[in-house]
């Protein structure tokens, strides 16, 4: 079995105790059958200091973007553009608009959003969008920004199923993380049982958000596994047919060759 952890923050993991060093979390996921990891960037300085930390590994490929909580103090949109082009960056991202902690940088936010969808249809490259308490404003931009030329995912989706079903209609993919296990979470889990196989991804978000019953601690992306063991109960398919239909749709949304996803 083969499954990738879409969605890490390989920057932000525990080193100190937990970890010994990057080898060593992703040997930890190997161990799950969690083979391959898309590392996520929050500020450019972030995207530096990851690539640094993680160095060129054949089981890493890497997002560069400003999250739009990160909006406090602007950055250069001529350096994103170029960050963005190295080799071995696959997305923009993350990217899209966040009203629940920081509604007073809105403009600032949505000119982010835009720029990054921009720069994902000139590279080719598709984004990955955060929104929270920003449905509407998240939809409208990324219909009028066109984002079909690109595409994109929906990360740590928390939206309800008519969301999802817009979100479809874009041509997006939509990816689950360890929420969907929470108890409170039914509206989520309903989302997940509409959303079809072909457009389904699953992610860690680590460090943050691990799944029950590891709530509470550190997330780490070995604990993709018992997300996606969670979504084939709710999919009612078996784990090993979620785990190649997940690394498929990774593959094909990003632009990587299936033969960097699969077991040597």
């Amino acid at each position: 079995m083969f499954l990738v952890d879409s969605h890490c923050h390989l920057d932000g993991l525990d080193y100190q105790s937990l970890h010994k060093d990057v080898n060593d979390a992703l040997a930890k996921a190997a161990a799950r059958d969690v083979k391959f990891f898309l590392a996520v960037a929050t500020t450019l300085p972030g995207y530096r200091n990851m690539r640094e930390r993680v160095g060129n590994r054949a089981d890493v490929a890497f997002s560069c973007g400003v999250h739009p909580l990160n909006q406090d103090e602007t950055y250069d949109v001529d350096e994103l553009r170029k960050l963005a082009a190295e080799e071995g960056v696959v997305a923009m991202g993350e990217t899209g608009l966040d009203y629940y902690y920081t509604p007073e940088t809105k403009a600032r936010q949505q000119e982010s959003f835009r720029h990054h969808i921009r720069i994902g249809r000139e590279l080719n490259k598709p984004v990955i969008v955060h929104t929270r308490d920003a449905r509407e404003d998240t939809l409208a931009i990324l219909r009028e920004e066109k984002v079909t030329d690109c595409g994109g995912v929906l990360h740590c989706f928390t939206e309800d199923r008519e969301t999802a079903g817009k979100l479809l209609d874009l041509g997006f993919y939509i990816s689950f993380s360890g929420i969907v296990t929470f108890r409170n979470a039914e509206q989520l889990r309903d989302a997940a049982r509409y959303v079809p196989l072909d457009r389904l991804l699953v992610e860690t978000d680590s460090p943050y958000l691990a799944p029950v019953p590891h709530r509470g601690k550190e997330n780490q992306p070995a604990l993709v596994r018992d997300v996606a063991e969670y979504m084939a109960v709710l999919k009612g398919v078996a784990v090993e047919q979620l785990a190649q239909q997940t690394t498929e749709n990774f593959a094909r949304l990003f632009h990587i060759d299936p033969s960097r996803l699969q077991d040597a």
